[in-house]
């Protein structure tokens, strides 16, 4: 039977690490819905609503931001992050969000799930050692991180303008490659 656009669409989950209502990440997450390739549906989740894991939390039952969270990413084709880079390394509600995420170590909804990663910085180097950091992580929860094309938005403080739209042309271009891509990469991983 061959596919139909209903069929093929990607329903894509992006969340951002940040808790901050004007941070550069939630901004870059808004700009992924809006450049969204023909084909793919972008979907937003807020991590605010998911606690600090604690193991005890866990053995009493999921909460229900964390329920949530982990259906969100259960029936997305794939999972984009914008993460920002706190004292060169990911921020704790990032790392918290994926410690939920890998629970339960086998049959975690992060397992063989097509991810990706990009981030928004006003520092010179994006948040390219944020980003290798959670790359690591994904070893463990066994998802399929996309490893190129990367996006590393520096000097994000010039690229966005007071009400949080990208406007750097260049950007703009370089995030819609990176969500073409990603639509490439999930396809590929869903053989």
């Amino acid at each position: 039977m061959p596919a139909t656009e209903e069929t093929s669409r990607l329903n894509v989950l992006a969340f951002a690490g940040s808790l901050r209502r004007d941070s550069y990440n939630r901004a870059l997450v808004r700009a992924a819905v809006e450049l969204a390739p023909n084909g793919m549906a972008v979907t937003v989740f807020d991590i605010a609503e998911v606690p600090l894991y604690d193991g005890d939390v866990e053995e009493a039952g999921d909460p229900e931001g964390v329920a949530r969270f982990k259906q969100a990413i259960a029936t997305a084709d794939g999972v984009i992050m914008a993460t920002p880079e706190y004292n060169h390394g990911v921020p704790g509600v990032m790392k918290n969000a994926i410690d939920w995420a890998s629970r339960p170590p086998r049959g975690a909804v992060l397992a063989r799930k097509p991810v990706a990663i990009f981030g928004a910085s006003p520092g010179i180097t994006g948040t390219a050692r944020g980003q290798s950091q959670l790359r690591q992580a994904f070893t463990f929860t066994e998802s399929y991180c996309m490893p190129q094309p990367e996006v590393l938005v520096f000097r994000a403080n010039e690229k966005f303008d007071a009400e949080g739209r990208l406007t750097d042309e260049r950007t703009r271009q370089g995030v819609a490659r990176f969500l073409t891509a990603f639509a490439d990469w999930v396809r590929h991983c869903q053989r």
